[in-house]
């Protein structure tokens, strides 16, 4: 005679709401998780915002731009050019302005973290996104543009930064559309491999490829 006694269907139905509730959980944590990195990453561009239009207020000169920082902003070790746009290389001194802006916003106490001029960005230097991968303020064209992208200043997001975040971030802040608007998807690489723009967004509309997954993309916040 077999007395093997199997589960009843109370037992089953409670295993089942066990399982859909560890499985929420665990979506929940996933999505919290998410939009923890999306208000780091918009603090972060607004912060650095706040702090050049501080810095320009009290110096009457760009970060990174200004000619007599390393004369009047204690510590600071890089002068630009002072000819009003952040450049990689400026004419006359070749200082790296990208570079130098974040040596002249930390030592003039606009932001956090102390960081030295040098013409190689590395870690002392130059401050990074949440994903790990440097930051960049440039008057430059490299941004997604549905016409033509001409020169205008921005703050680099950096990248490697997966593209769901991306299009989470400019739709709240803009206009969730990657290629018009206050912020776009850019292809500046702040470290590691460079970025495939169709992984990204789509050129033809302008909307982020949120479903692809992609873990790579970038974006700049213009100003």
């Amino acid at each position: 005679m077999n007395n093997q006694k199997g589960f009843t269907l109370i037992e089953i139905a409670i295993v089942l709401v066990i399982i859909g509730l560890l499985l929420g959980g665990v979506l929940k944590g996933q999505e919290l998780i998410t939009s923890a990195k999306v208000r780091n990453i918009i603090s972060q561009q607004d912060g650095i915002k706040a702090a050049y239009f501080g810095f320009q207020d009290r110096f009457r000169a760009i970060p990174g731009d200004y000619a007599q920082a390393t004369t009047n902003i204690k510590d600071a070790l890089g002068n630009g050019d002072g000819d009003g746009i952040i450049e990689t290389a400026a004419a006359g001194t070749g200082t790296n302005e990208t570079i130098a802006a974040w040596d002249h916003l930390s030592h003039a106490g606009f932001i956090n973290g102390s960081y030295i001029y040098n013409a190689t960005q590395g870690p002392a230097t130059t401050p990074t996104n949440t994903y790990n991968a440097y930051l960049r303020i440039i008057h430059d064209a490299v941004y997604a543009d549905a016409g033509t992208a001409t020169s205008r200043l921005n703050l680099k997001t950096g990248n490697q930064i997966p593209v769901e975040i991306l299009a989470e971030i400019d739709r709240k802040i803009d206009d969730a559309i990657a290629n018009r608007g206050i912020f776009r998807y850019s292809g500046y690489v702040g470290a590691g491999v460079a970025l495939t723009d169709a992984d990204c967004y789509d050129s033809t509309n302008g909307a982020w490829f949120a479903a692809k997954q992609t873990v790579n993309c970038g974006g700049a916040s213009l100003f």
